[in-house]
Parts: C-alpha cells; structure tokens; sequence
C-alpha cells in the first residue's frame, strides 16, 4: 500500500508534522480518549463477534437501521471485503485512491480505468463501478443527484456500483448513503474525522441481505473492544463531530490561500486535504522537507505529476509553517 503517515520511519512519530495523512490534527478528540480509558478494561476479553453496541452506535450515526451496516476494521477492510463478492472487471478513476485497484487485484478481477465517470458505462453483470466521494486525492465532490444517476446507469447494466465516502462527513449533505440498494453499497471510515487510524475503525452501508453475505465473509472478531467502544459512542457526539466539521472548514480555506499566494493552484476540496499544484517539480522539497521534520504526500503515485503534492490540513500554526517553508524554497 502506497500511503501517507509512514511515521514510524527514524524518529518518534510525534516528532514529524505530519500533513501526508489527512487526519483530525489535534488527534483523537477528549470523548474519544475518555471512551478508550473506559473500555482498557474490556480488552481482557474477546470482542463481541456480533458487533452488536458498534453496529447501533454506527447505524445510528449513519442514519440507518441496525441491519444496514456492517462494521469493519478500518475503511481498507471495507474496501478488501466489497470487492472480494464478485469477480468481474472493477472500474476505477484513474486519479484516485490506489488501494481499489490494489485490492482488487489481489483478489483476481481485472481492472480498467475510466475518466470522471458519465453515465453510459461499458458495465456487465458481475462488473463494479468503485467511486470515491469525495476524491481522494483531488477533493472534489460530485452531488448525491449525480451519484445517484450513475447508480442508475450502472443498475440497468447489471453491475454493482461501490461508492467510498471515507470523507463524506466533512460535506455530508453529498452522501448516499441513504439510498443504499441492491446495486449501491457504501462503505466508509471514522479514522480521518477522530483521528484514530491506529484504531481501526470502518464501515459498509448497504441492504440487509449485502450486509449479511459481506459478514459471513468476514473473519471473525474483526473488531477489537476500544474501536468498538467508540462505535457505540458515536451518537452521543455528532455536536462535537459537527463542530470539528466547520473548524476544518476554516483552517481550509486559510490554508489554500496561503498556498495561492505562493503562486500554486490549489483545487477546490470538500474535504480535509488540498490538491495542491506547485509551478515546479517538488520531487526535490519532499525530502529536503522530511529533513526538517515534516511529512508531504507526493501524488505520483495517484497518477499527476511531480508538481502536485496533497496537504492535509492541519492546525493554523502548523500550515503557517508548512507554507513559510514552501516559500522560502520556491525562492531558490
């Protein structure tokens, strides 16, 4: 896996600042922690195989019946287990999340890439249309009506389409996840909005009959008690989430304008990170800056040009730094 925060290289991860990993930047909020104190305990213990106090917590912070969801180690489990059901092609953007066609791959399916996706589509039964939402690692949203129309194209063709919304919380007015069918699935993650990936914590939305082939296929205890715990707590703290929402908001637009006045353009995003395109290569800065403690994403391997990196955003102080150092480069 090609991926950001690869922290544990040389220094003690809390040394780096770190803005290849788009993660809340305060890391895991105080309700968070206080649940992972509470539920130390329950550790002793093996998780409860039915997931039953995850499952209620996620559905109702999701918005949808118990039986709908299906929780999961982290949103690359989610991904692992959607494509794993079929064996047919799997469509992928050509500029997004490697892991999809990783994954699928791995598991035998053929895969081929496709332009911003339209609605008439070369799918048959058994195909999959994967699509994340928004994009990573440009940002950009398409509309839940969009969405939709594509989910309608890809059904009257046979195939299943697969939307990630890993990061559909920080715009949540574009999600689908309502209208899950059997020819829609989402699947998603609570690592970047808490900032707990060392936790482990994803999820698959989809019909009761989905939900329940997808858990037959899951290994067992797939959840372990603190990534539960937090699960079931989640309803209790949409205030809280909501509030971090519109803080990351904020910090974003700051950042991106920072950014411009360096002369780079920065994509629109709808999300906590910034696709951000500088006038020259940046193979160069990424260790010159890694030197000086701080972790860029280069996109390269998303499939853009050296000249591209993706920037989490993180606390105001952090991206002043970050862009303090830029300038001075681009200088040189």
């Amino acid at each position: 896996m090609i991926h950001g925060g690869n922290v544990w290289r040389g220094q003690h991860p809390a040394s780096w600042l770190d803005f290849s990993a788009n993660l809340r930047p305060e890391g895991p909020p105080e309700w968070v922690m206080d649940v992972l104190r509470q539920s130390i305990q329950d550790t002793r213990y093996y998780p409860d195989p039915e997931m039953r106090a995850a499952r209620t917590g996620l559905a109702a912070f999701l918005g949808l019946p118990v039986t709908h969801v299906l929780p999961t180690a982290g949103g690359a489990a989610a991904i692992d287990l959607v494509l794993s059901r079929q064996d047919g092609t799997v469509f992928v953007n050509p500029i997004t999340f490697g892991e999809y066609a990783e994954r699928a791959r791995i598991h035998g399916r053929p895969v081929t890439t496709i332009p911003v996706p339209g609605t008439a589509l070369p799918v048959h039964p058994g195909d999959t249309v994967i699509l994340c939402n928004p994009n990573n690692p440009t940002g950009k949203v398409l509309p839940a009506d969009r969405v939709l129309d594509l989910n309608r194209s890809i059904s009257a063709s046979g195939g299943e389409f697969i939307v990630d919304e890993a990061f559909i919380d920080f715009c949540p007015e574009n999600s689908v996840r309502q209208s899950v069918s059997d020819s829609l699935t989402i699947i998603g993650s609570l690592t970047k909005l808490l900032g707990i990936p060392g936790i482990r914590l994803g999820y698959i939305a989809g019909t009761p009959e989905m939900v329940s082939s997808l858990s037959a296929r899951q290994l067992p205890w797939s959840l372990n008690t603190m990534a539960a715990a937090i699960a079931a707590a989640l309803p209790d703290h949409v205030e809280d989430i909501q509030a971090d929402i519109r803080l990351n908001a904020q910090r974003r637009d700051r950042f991106a304008s920072a950014l411009r006045s360096l002369g780079a353009e920065v994509s629109a995003s709808a999300a906590n990170f910034l696709l951000v395109r500088f006038p020259r290569s940046m193979q160069p800065a990424v260790p010159l800056l890694r030197s000086r403690g701080i972790l860029v994403r280069d996109c390269t391997s998303f499939g853009l040009d050296d000249c591209c990196l993706r920037l989490a955003v993180r606390l105001d102080e952090e991206n002043e730094c970050l862009t303090e150092e830029l300038r001075t480069w681009l200088k040189h």
